[in-house]
């Protein structure tokens, strides 16, 4: 993608991920003073929103942003077969990189929402002798989470790279299907929060 801002001038592609810090810089005070007021004048609970919520509200907005992950690159690939770049992969598509801030920017208002409301329950409702073991539960959930993605990914390009046919990670990505993925990635999302909802149903905070 068109990574330049100015005519010398090019954002380096490992950088795009410090939009996610960037955002969760900019959202931790939002919620913290814009937020939690405003929702606690409505719901009349100290916190505003109960941590319960707060945690499915991030886990949604992460199936939000892979949606919105999926559709932008589904718009490179309709641009690179526009310009007959499919088979060229070291050629800029022209198509600014500016599309994958949007992404970027909800994922890091999803952690702000998920891995903040996480620590916050772990810590609150640990009874105080165990509260050093339910911060390291809270971190595990992070660890096992990226072990199932590095499995998830090696049985995918084990899936639909053999045959001698390009995967959804083939390093062509003119022709690589990282759209397939993400939208997995969010069906998987919508799961895993039907699932959260249903269990938490049952469950009384302390």
């Amino acid at each position: 993608m068109d990574r330049s801002i100015t005519a010398g001038l090019k954002i380096p592609a490992a950088s795009l991920q410090c939009f996610i810090s960037f955002a969760i810089m900019i959202f931790i005070p939002i919620y913290d003073r814009l937020f939690v007021p405003i929702a606690r004048s409505v719901t009349g609970k100290s916190c505003g929103i109960t941590m319960l919520q707060t945690i499915g509200t991030g886990i949604a907005l992460s199936g939000i942003a892979m949606v919105i992950a999926a559709l932008v690159e589904m718009k490179r690939l309709r641009t690179a077969r526009e310009y007959g770049l499919v088979d060229q992969p070291n050629v800029t598509v022209p198509m600014r990189v500016w599309w994958l801030v949007p992404q970027y920017t909800l994922y890091g208002l999803s952690d702000v929402l998920a891995i903040v409301g996480l620590r916050e329950f772990f810590y609150d409702q640990m009874p105080d002798e165990l509260r050093s073991i339910g911060i390291a539960v809270c971190l595990s959930i992070i660890g096992v989470g990226s072990l199932l993605s590095g499995f998830l990914i090696s049985v995918i390009e084990k899936a639909t790279g053999g045959n001698g046919g390009d995967s959804w990670f083939a390093d062509n990505l003119n022709r690589a299907h990282l759209d397939y993925f993400y939208w997995l990635l969010a069906a998987l999302s919508v799961v895993g929060l039907v699932l959260y909802v249903y269990s938490t149903k049952s469950y009384i905070l302390c």
